[in-house]
């Protein structure tokens, strides 16, 4: 699901862009400082979002030039001009205090999408599957990612910029590990009833699961201790790791995939169905298939962000549109969640899971 997800959150901000370096801009800029910057003045709003007057200033500059630009465009045509970008991004008309509310809307959607997707884990995976407790809190650090999405948006500031990349990284490197728990096996073993004497075994992935806490925590630090943030390491680490998430999802897919999906059920590998579910709900093996389409659609909806264009009508651009294609990604991904906890490949006649 994440083949290049993380491409889109970590793209690189750009400290400078034609726009804030022009000469126009920045005349309206001095001008702007020294007309409008009457202390006390701020509506509410901008208050509440952290807007300073510097701030205001080049927000007002940013459309005044960008008006100029759209107008000798209507005039004398697309090569008479062209809509830049300042500090890194096109012109948006703000609302409420929000840089760029359709991007802050289509984060909410996805946080919704995350917050449902935790509600049917909850009630439709059995309460004793052993991978319960790792998709739960895969769906909570995915929540985090969007809220943290929504705060980006509606102010763009350092601090923001941080919590929006860190916990995102965090939901990739985290997606791995519960693709490798899941597709390799390495969640609590089952205890065999009547094996009485014999203590429970710890969960394989324990020392997994540090060496991802170590890893982040050093990726972490140094993006946090150096002198500038290193965009270009933050998008390659995180590129990497996402399409290795993927490609196990789509080994797991493919009809002559190397992993035996299931435990209990040494012919697991192909697409054939099964007669019947362990809770009668759907018929197995008729969507295996779908982790290879969802890393298809991400794939496609990231395809947006590389063809970047001004936004339309200064309110929807590639990447708002991003996060919009990715909500229904995210809830077909939780169906498929759902359904495979539910094959009756998970249990034997003899064998019991137990709560992590």
């Amino acid at each position: 699901m994440w083949t290049l997800f993380c491409l889109l959150i970590f793209c690189v901000s750009c400290t400078a862009s034609s726009g804030d370096r022009s000469l126009e801009f920045q005349r309206c800029l001095s001008g702007c400082r020294v007309a409008e910057c009457h202390p006390g003045e701020f509506p509410l709003a901008l208050r509440l979002t952290l807007w300073t007057c510097s701030d205001n200033c080049a927000y007002l500059c940013t459309h005044a030039v960008t008006d100029e630009a759209e107008e000798r465009i209507r005039l004398n045509g697309s090569s008479a001009a062209r809509i830049q970008q300042f500090y890194g991004k096109w012109a948006f008309w703000r609302f409420l205090g929000m840089q760029e509310p359709a991007s802050v809307i289509f984060s909410l959607l996805n946080l919704w999408a995350h917050v449902n997707g935790y509600r049917l884990l909850r009630h439709k995976m059995p309460s004793k599957h052993p991978m319960r407790k790792l998709y739960l809190w895969w769906s909570c650090i995915n929540a985090n990612v969007w809220i943290w999405s929504s705060v980006f948006h509606i102010r763009d500031k350092p601090t923001s910029e941080k919590l929006d990349y860190f916990s995102a990284g965090l939901a990739i490197l985290f997606s791995l590990f519960v693709a490798l728990v899941r597709v390799l096996h390495l969640y609590r073993p089952p205890i065999r009833k009547h094996a009485h004497g014999f203590p429970p075994r710890a969960p394989p992935y324990r020392g997994l699961a540090i060496i991802f806490s170590v890893l982040y925590i050093c990726h972490v630090s140094y993006l946090s201790l150096a002198p500038r943030f290193d965009y270009g390491y933050n998008i390659v680490v995180n590129v990497v790791v996402g399409m290795v998430h993927n490609f196990l999802w789509v080994l797991f897919s493919v009809p002559f995939t190397p992993f035996q999906r299931y435990p209990s059920r040494p012919n697991s590998r192909g697409f054939k169905p099964y007669p019947h579910s362990l809770y009668g709900t759907q018929k197995s093996g008729k969507w295996r298939g779908t982790p290879a389409i969802i890393a298809l659609l991400t794939t496609l909806a990231t395809s947006l962000e590389l063809f970047d264009f001004p936004p339309w009508r200064r309110v929807i651009d590639a990447h708002s549109l991003w996060h919009l294609a990715t909500a229904p990604i995210a809830v077909l991904w939780y169906r498929f969640l759902v359904q495979d906890s539910l094959d009756d490949g998970w249990a034997e006649s003899n064998i019991e899971f137990t709560s992590n």
